[in-house]
């Protein structure tokens, strides 16, 4: 789903119920389509510091871009979403067609904004073990981590061991830009 695989939100739903036996009819599909990209629109919801960071690094003259490893009905819902139109570039996987660690998808956002890895920093939660992915690429990686949060199921091959930089909210990204 978050490789490029499945072009659609629907074509994965199709899959999946063709891989379980499932016969499924073209409105139901569409139905648990309509609830997937409610569920996304719902639960894309930045972090309280996030966009007025992102706005003030902006204003500061910082490019920034978004590296996503997601499924289509991210994109899909993008533009319905408090992100639309923050970020200079938003590179997702499932449209890139490679997912991170590979260094290829953090080399799309650095090419669209017009910079090299040396320059970035790159902040990210530590899913897929992007960080290693960022650092292998030439940024500056750090991961951020809220102290009060819990691990769940929604990490996948999270960097427990980074021994790396570590900040709790991404406003303290502006003391180490300047």
């Amino acid at each position: 789903r978050t490789n490029g695989t499945h072009r659609t939100h629907e074509e994965s739903i199709r899959y999946i119920c063709g891989e379980l036996g499932v016969v499924v009819t073209d409105e139901q599909v569409q139905r648990s389509s309509d609830v997937r990209l409610d569920y996304t629109i719902r639960t894309l919801v930045p972090r309280s510091d996030t966009i007025n960071t992102i706005e003030e690094l902006k204003r500061s003259g910082y490019k920034v871009g978004l590296v996503s490893d997601c499924s289509p009905e991210t994109p899909a819902a993008w533009p319905q979403t408090p992100f639309n139109g923050v970020f200079h570039v938003t590179i997702f996987s499932c449209e890139a067609g490679v997912k991170k660690p590979d260094p290829r998808i953090y080399r799309m956002a650095t090419d669209a904004l017009g910079v090299e890895p040396e320059d970035c920093l790159y902040v990210g939660d530590g899913s897929s073990h992007e960080l290693t992915g960022a650092t292998a690429t030439g940024m500056t990686a750090i991961l951020i981590r809220d102290p009060g949060e819990t691990v769940d199921t929604h990490f996948v091959d999270r960097e427990a061991n980074w021994d790396g930089p570590v900040i709790s909210c991404l406003r303290e990204v502006l003391d180490l830009v300047d």
